[in-house]
């Protein structure tokens, strides 16, 4: 086996790894897990906001995207929201919905993402071994907290924790999909991630505008209203410095 091929699926691997950081909350009680959640879900609505307009889309921009970037950003939005309203017609009767819908979508949106992670490994060792390790160490300090949110919006949406969990890794493994997209598509590969970012922005935008912060909404107390506005800024915050990390 190519020797490039092994660095590349390692790393993806050790990746999709960092979908399991959620494993902490299996040694959480219940009331330190909702106390978790209250703040994590406002942590979560800011990592989506600072991946999809820190990240992507600039990452987008530095292809060269151009106006098709807006397009299909907007594509993204218009598709989970029909995705949103397919899952609420297949499963959802009234008050029988048990599990919210948003933590399909945020699967989706998780696995497009991890699937662009997985292109970027594998491009960067295709060029060099050093360039693709710093690669992976970038993209693993990006992962760490967009996991967290992700993981915390699982069990905010109805999943039990041994399911987020088990859930999240499966997503997380589509990072292998995109590097051997990559590996062995090289050539036709680049317009496809074109596409694939500016709709996995436009697919956080949404997941974050419609389902994440009218959550917040509901609380109304002044002090964990300031708390979750503090976790909110803290997302993107922490999205931000990653990304200056990455470049």
């Amino acid at each position: 086996m190519d020797p490039t091929l092994i660095l590349i699926l390692i790393s993806v691997f050790i990746v999709s790894a960092i979908s399991l950081v959620g494993a902490i909350s299996l040694f959480l009680r219940h009331k330190t897990l909702e106390k978790f959640l209250f703040l994590a879900i406002a942590f979560a609505a800011g990592s989506l906001l600072g991946a999809a307009f820190l990240d992507l889309l600039p990452e987008a921009m530095a292809d060269g995207a151009g106006a098709g970037m807006l397009i299909f950003t907007l594509l993204g939005v218009l598709a989970f929201f029909v995705m949103e309203k397919l899952l609420y017609w297949r499963h959802c009767h009234d008050e029988d919905c048990k599990v919210h819908n948003f933590t399909y979508l945020s699967l989706v949106g998780d696995g497009v993402h991890n699937f662009i992670d997985g292109m970027i490994i594998a491009a960067s060792f295709l060029a060099s071994v050093p360039l693709g390790i710093t690669a992976t160490l970038a993209i693993i300090f990006h992962e760490i907290p967009q996991e967290l949110g992700d993981f915390s919006i699982l069990l905010h949406g109805g999943f039990s924790k041994e399911k987020a969990l088990l859930y999240n890794f499966l997503i997380a493994l589509t990072a292998v999909l995109g590097a051997l997209a990559v590996y062995f598509f090289a050539p036709h590969v680049q317009n496809l991630s074109s596409v694939l970012v500016p709709f996995a922005a436009g697919g956080f935008i949404y997941i974050a505008a419609v389902d994440l912060i009218p959550e917040l909404h509901k609380e109304t107390d002044l002090k964990r209203s300031a708390l979750q506005l503090i976790m909110l800024i803290c997302g993107i915050g922490v999205i931000w410095l990653a990304t200056i990390f990455v470049h």
